[in-house]
């Protein structure tokens, strides 16, 4: 019997092991970690979003610049496939209200514990708390466990490290280095799906009176250098020392490539998505009499508390008094970003091994026999239930790469 090697036992890897059990292969999982999927299980706490329900071009265009290869992933499991896959493990999934696929249960733990004992079933062997250390000089895989260190040979090995971020849970990106000494091409690893800080830091009574608090409802638009454009509403919070959240996370990829080219980046935000901008003109206008200025755009706008404290951050008290550029500034508030949050606390990472660097079936060219696939690989999507789907389909990928490539042997 043929015998692979899963190192890592998030979801890509998990759904390669689960392709080769199929083909009769023996496989088995190493992890770093105690147990199984530890970010997938921390996913899951706010209820797992297993993928999106979008049109399958809508959804793949969701990928960026790496759209036409995670299409190629999605060929093998689509959204939708993902759905009749998860339904086979006996849990039901349903659509939200924006069209993110939830499990019924909300949790990833059910869905874990299922698939975990199908892939036992199958005969796959897990081996916890092994860290990989990258190979020794006859090319086996080197391991470190409680006992010491082990060296392993397998006909094939499947590679599904995670990216950066999260370092507690096993995602460390230390495997970057062993991959660029083996000659493998690597982009660097860096944050995606993060939060920024501000160039200029708050105002001591914004951050002490509104950090920690929602953004909502807001509008973000923001044009880098190069003339690419993002524009969506939802919402975001404002932190210590600058933003996050989903709105934030959505344009992250194109504010953290500015902020890499330009050293910053300014993002403008639509306090009042739901007013155009002669609507809030004209209700800015409109006389006050004795009230205050603050009293006059709740009374006419509703607009006070954290929206209110934004714009005596970026107007001084007397440009709050030009009324046209009070309205243009409720409608397009500046917000400068001087840096990406580290990448420990991203939710994803983008970089890692170039796709450039594999063959269709996610083969590393410099390392034959070895296939890579998840979140190590150098492709990012928003939150959204992108990640998910493309981190099991390129698991799907490799494994079946994998098996064909055991029949070449």
């Amino acid at each position: 019997m043929k015998k692979v090697f899963v190192i890592g036992a998030g979801p890509a890897g998990l759904m390669a092991a689960e392709e080769l059990a199929l083909a009769g292969v023996q496989v088995d999982v190493y992890d770093a970690m105690p147990s199984v999927g530890r970010k997938f299980l921390l996913a899951g706490i706010g209820g797992l979003n297993i993928t999106h329900a979008e049109g399958l071009e809508a959804f793949t265009s969701r990928y960026g610049s790496r759209a036409p290869q995670v299409a190629k992933w999605l060929e093998a499991l689509s959204p939708s496939a993902l759905r009749e896959w998860v339904h086979a493990l006996g849990i039901e999934t349903f659509v939200g209200t924006s069209q993110r696929v939830f499990p019924a249960e909300m949790k990833a733990a059910p869905l874990l514990r299922a698939w975990l004992t199908r892939l036992r079933g199958q005969g796959v062997r897990f081996h916890a708390r092994h860290r990989w250390l990258g190979w020794a000089e006859d090319g086996a895989l080197r391991f470190s466990n409680p006992q010491g260190e082990l060296t392993v040979r397998a006909d094939a090995t499947v590679l599904a490290l995670g990216g950066a971020s999260w370092k507690k849970l096993g995602s460390d990106g230390a495997w970057a280095a062993w991959l660029q000494d083996a000659g493998v091409k690597m982009n660097e690893l860096q944050a995606s799906n993060c939060g920024f800080d501000l160039k200029a830091p708050w105002s001591e009574h914004l951050r002490g009176q509104f950090a920690g608090q929602p953004l909502k409802p807001v509008a973000l638009h923001f044009t880098d250098s190069q003339g690419n454009s993002f524009r969506k509403q939802g919402e975001f919070v404002i932190t210590e020392t600058g933003v996050e959240g989903s709105l934030i996370y959505a344009a992250s990829s194109l504010i953290r490539d500015e902020i890499t080219t330009s050293g910053q980046a300014t993002m403008y935000l639509d306090l009042l998505p739901a007013f155009s901008a002669d609507k809030v003109l004209a209700e800015v206008s409109h006389p006050r009499g004795s009230k205050s200025l603050s009293a006059h755009l709740k009374s006419r706008l509703n607009l006070q508390g954290l929206k209110s404290a934004l714009l005596y951050e970026v107007l001084s008290k007397e440009q709050m008094h030009d009324l046209p550029l009070l309205a243009k500034t409720i409608k397009a508030l500046p917000l400068t970003l001087g840096a990406a949050r580290p990448i420990d606390e991203a939710i994803s990472s983008a970089g890692g091994v170039a796709l450039e660097a594999m063959n269709d079936q996610l083969m590393l060219e410099q390392k034959p026999g070895t296939f890579c696939a998840g979140e190590m690989l150098d492709w990012e999507a928003p939150t959204g239930g992108y990640l998910l789907t493309a981190c099991w389909a390129s698991g799907r990928v490799a494994g079946r790469g994998a098996v064909a490539y055991l029949a070449t042997q």
